[in-house]
């Protein structure tokens, strides 16, 4: 009968306080699931899945020439196409550095002008909305990738935000009113209010361990409270 007792205060209690994080589990989650992840990540405003090709007949100038100015060995080199033009992206210890594959010459860092340039170039959005652009040094809950940043912020209906990388000049990373609102009740699913990425904090544990309690605890109730259980107690009495 104690252990019949202290299930029962025990499942109670534990109702009460993990069943509000239980609500807010499903509900994020079934808002997650009911966002489309690619517009989630801005796939119909923003286009980052598009490789142009370098022309076949494009005057590339001689490694050695971009080699000799990164000014240390060089990791690895990649070539491709930017803003319609051919660039050779050298790695190297010192960092990321680029230049123009036909001439050599050094381009990153990249300014703004060409930040906003890369970002239309990329726009798949309505329109041609106004756009404001703004660098950026640290990690922000809306931001994490390559630093330093631009952040190129279009004036849409999506509030549709682009960062490009200063050193690579590639598109980072997409935000809009639709990531914002997932990550909102990505926030809620894992319990960090704040930076919206640790899922090992105390709170999601202890409340994933009470949720593991109350099925305990509501188990024992079910076994005592089972009527074949309880039948055959009334016969042995």
């Amino acid at each position: 009968m104690r252990i019949h007792l202290f299930a029962s205060r025990l499942h109670k209690w534990l109702a009460i306080i993990v069943g509000m994080q239980l609500l807010l589990w499903f509900a994020s989650g079934a808002v997650m699931s009911f966002l489309p992840i690619d517009r989630v990540h801005g796939d119909h405003l923003v286009d980052r899945k598009t490789v142009v090709a370098i022309p076949g007949n494009a005057q590339l100038i001689h490694p050695s020439a971009y080699l000799t100015a990164a000014g240390a060995p060089a990791q690895s080199i990649t070539l491709r196409m930017l803003g319609g033009e051919p660039v050779a992206e050298v790695v190297t210890a010192k960092g990321v550095q680029l230049f123009d594959a036909t001439s050599g010459s050094l381009l990153s860092p990249i300014d703004a002008l060409r930040a906003e340039a890369i970002a239309r170039n990329a726009w798949r959005g309505t329109g041609n909305p106004t756009a404001k652009v703004e660098r950026i040094e640290r990690e922000t809950p809306e931001y994490r990738g390559a630093l330093p940043a631009w952040r190129v912020a279009f004036a849409d209906p999506d509030t549709t935000r682009v960062f490009i990388a200063v050193e690579t000049g590639r598109i980072a990373a997409v935000r809009t009113g639709t990531w914002r609102l997932y990550d909102f009740f990505w926030g809620l699913h894992i319990m960090d209010w704040t930076q919206h990425e640790n899922f090992n904090t105390p709170w999601l544990l202890g409340f994933a361990l009470g949720g593991l309690a109350l099925w305990i605890g509501g188990a024992v109730l079910l076994y005592m409270r089972w009527p074949v259980r309880r039948r055959r107690r009334k016969i042995a009495t």
